[in-house]
């Protein structure tokens, strides 16, 4: 569904154009836009169809630390239609959580895209670099045959 990554710009009202390759996942009979949220210092955005899979997970877990979670994360998300021009709104507060200001990355994560900070993201994929380097890890790609 959701794969590569892209930099963007988001416009001072908020917006950011969704690329065409990730426009068909968001298209539905009812819907055409993301649900997003808040979560690992980025947000995710999902199509409808994904979302209610998402919720329904969370609606599962019964323990105190996902009563928190899900306060957390369906208490920040946010329906975001896409307009004539293919570009999504983002929330002020999310924009703000995320620390999106201007540069941005969309970045494919198969049942959802994440929307990143530029310079958040490349020291984050940085990090990811170095981690795959550790032994266990590349054990652990290579059983996938990868």
């Amino acid at each position: 569904m959701f794969r590569s990554s892209s930099f963007h710009t988001i416009d001072s009202k908020g917006r950011v154009i969704i690329p065409s390759r990730f426009r068909d996942a968001l298209r539905t009979d009812k819907f055409y836009g993301a649900m997003i949220s808040n979560k690992d210092d980025c947000l995710y955005a999902y199509a409808l169809s994904e979302w209610e899979k998402v919720e329904s997970r969370i609606l599962s877990a019964k323990t105190s630390a996902m009563a928190n979670f899900r306060r957390f994360f369906l208490g920040n998300s946010c329906e975001c239609q896409c307009d004539k021009q293919d570009r999504i709104l983002i929330p002020k507060n999310l924009r703000e959580y995320a620390k999106l200001e201007k540069d941005i990355v969309l970045v494919g994560n198969l049942d959802r895209f994440e929307i990143w900070n530029r310079d958040q993201w490349n020291t984050v994929n940085k990090r990811m670099e170095q981690e795959l380097k550790k032994e266990e890890v590349k054990e652990e790609i290579a059983s996938l045959g990868l």
